[in-house]
């Protein structure tokens, strides 16, 4: 069938009388579903279908789940398997912001996380706010940026989704609003191939309060996308985009496949495609691996 529409939820939330429910929704819709494949017994599933657009079977299921914590990603059958990753780092790859952590460091933490917070719901300009959020760091010993990295966490699942991919010949790209200091510790620990980020300016050893220009923020994610697959011979089809910010949406909007991640209300209703409750192992789901595949 040309469709698929993948079920994500915690261990033994799936079962083959749920399964059934949702078929049956499906069918009332005028759809025609298949036998479900399991990914992950209890946890994760295909269901194959046809006949309807999978916005809309999506919207079916979802309807019929209700507040489950259960994540429904319906998309065409073909080309699931992605051949480029270009993934947000902050709030995506790892937990939390690391200019948020840093601001914390230097005693502005709150000042600086409301900003954060409004740029990522698309509320006020991103280049502006990220200047505004920098410029506040002036006069901090360079030496503090090292004091943020065992801050840093990654987000569930995020070493899994990166060697199960690798493994199966993808290229994976870490790109990020925020600063190459941060992202080369994260491309590192993940095994990402390349990382592109903004820059802070430093002089003598302290932070100027500026940042490099040109800014990278939303549009250079987007061109990163196209940019790397343009230079790898990687259909768009064949590529897979995640974030959770507005800064995210041009690129997730052009994948192949663009996952709204724990997203920002304004960025999770705009994606084709979310992941509300499970971690970076929904992604492996979504391009149909099985957690028998699954690398680390």
């Amino acid at each position: 069938m040309e469709n698929v529409v993948t079920l994500i939820g915690p261990a033994r939330s799936l079962d083959a009388s749920l399964i059934s429910t949702l078929r049956a929704a499906l069918a009332g819709a005028g759809v025609t579903s298949g036998e479900p494949v399991w990914l992950d017994p209890g946890a994760a599933a295909d269901i194959p279908f046809a006949g309807l657009d999978p916005a809309v079977a999506a919207s079916a299921i979802q309807a019929v789940l209700d507040n489950r914590p259960i994540d429904v990603i319906a998309q065409p059958a073909a080309d699931r398997r992605k051949k480029l990753l270009v993934a947000d780092m902050d709030a995506t790859m790892v937990t939390g912001e690391t200019l948020d952590e840093l601001a914390a460091i230097a005693g502005i933490g709150a000042q600086v996380a409301d900003i954060t917070a409004r740029a990522m719901n698309g509320e006020i300009d991103f280049a502006a706010a990220l200047r505004e959020r920098v410029s506040l760091l002036y006069g901090l010993p360079e030496a503090v940026l090292a004091q943020v990295l065992p801050r840093i966490v990654l987000t569930g699942g995020a070493l899994t989704l990166l060697r199960t991919m690798r493994a199966d010949g993808a290229y994976a790209v870490l790109v990020s609003g925020g600063f190459s200091f941060f992202t080369r510790h994260v491309s590192a620990l993940c095994g990402f191939d390349e990382d592109v980020a903004n820059a802070l300016e430093i002089r003598d050893g302290r932070l100027t309060g500026r940042v490099i220009e040109p800014i990278r923020g939303r549009a250079a994610k987007h061109d990163t996308l196209i940019a790397t697959a343009a230079r790898l011979g990687c259909p768009l089809e064949l590529t897979l985009a995640v974030g959770d910010g507005a800064n995210d949406l041009d690129m997730l909007m052009t994948a192949g496949l663009g996952i709204a991640f724990h997203a920002k209300p304004a960025v999770a209703a705009a994606a084709r495609a979310r992941v509300t409750h499970g971690d970076l192992t929904a992604l492996l789901f979504a391009q149909g691996y099985k957690k028998s595949e699954f690398v680390g």
